[in-house]
């Protein structure tokens, strides 16, 4: 099979045959696993956040449980459409919205607006989600693997670590601050990757009720997909 030519797989201009460069594939990596950390910040802060907005350890619990069916919300309604939009702008709009919900966390003054930030966190934090697949579409089919590799180590960090730097951060400081210090991190990572990430046009022409009923085929179609599901 003839690999498509750059201006086949709508490539931005400069963006070498053989694949990204290697520092687009670093942010990528950084950008998965920074991004993919805010699902488990809460973890360890759920003691100090009981003491601070006056609920029960229990009740605290909740703000893993919201944030990671935030998460199952994004993958579901707002991944596949990394299948029709541009990805770039999808990107910026989903870290500036992990940002804003981030904000909220942290500034939250009751316990029922910190949950309304995690479940804005943790839905617009798919866009790791968004970016592996975008890894693999810039990469040429000799690299692939390797590329695609990188970034989900990078990914995979950021799960391994997040839950100790948190801890770490809160210590020194507060909970609020782990939640504000990823606030402005999703910032600046939405201002970095609109300017880095090239221009790829849309692998399809659905619309978007069929790009979910598409997923929903695939789910029924694929054995090893329920399986890994």
């Amino acid at each position: 099979m003839t690999l498509p030519s750059r201006s086949q797989a709508g490539l931005r201009p400069g963006l070498p045959a053989e694949g990204p460069p290697k520092w687009l594939v670093l942010t990528l990596a950084a950008s998965c696993g920074l991004t993919v950390a805010n699902l488990y910040y809460a973890q360890p802060l759920l003691a100090s956040v009981a003491r601070s907005l006056h609920v029960s350890t229990s009740t605290a619990g909740w703000l893993v449980t919201v944030t990671q069916a935030g998460y199952v919300v994004g993958m579901l309604l707002l991944v596949p459409l990394g299948d029709r939009a541009d990805r770039r702008r999808l990107v910026f709009a989903l870290l500036a919205a992990a940002a804003a919900a981030l904000l909220l966390a942290g500034l939250a003054p009751t316990f029922p607006l910190l949950l309304a930030g995690a479940l804005g966190s943790g839905v617009a934090s798919v866009v790791a989600q968004i970016l592996l697949p975008f890894a693999a579409d810039l990469s040429p089919e000799q690299t692939r693997g390797h590329i695609v590799g990188q970034v989900v180590s990078g990914l995979l960090a950021g799960v391994l670590l997040s839950r100790t730097l948190a801890s770490l951060l809160a210590d020194v400081t507060s909970w609020r601050v782990v939640y504000l210090v990823s606030a402005g991190l999703m910032a600046a990572l939405a201002l970095v990757l609109r300017r880095a990430l090239p221009v790829l046009r849309p692998a399809v022409r659905l619309s978007y009720g069929q790009l979910l009923r598409s997923t929903a085929g695939l789910v029924r179609q694929h054995r090893a997909l329920r399986r890994r599901a």
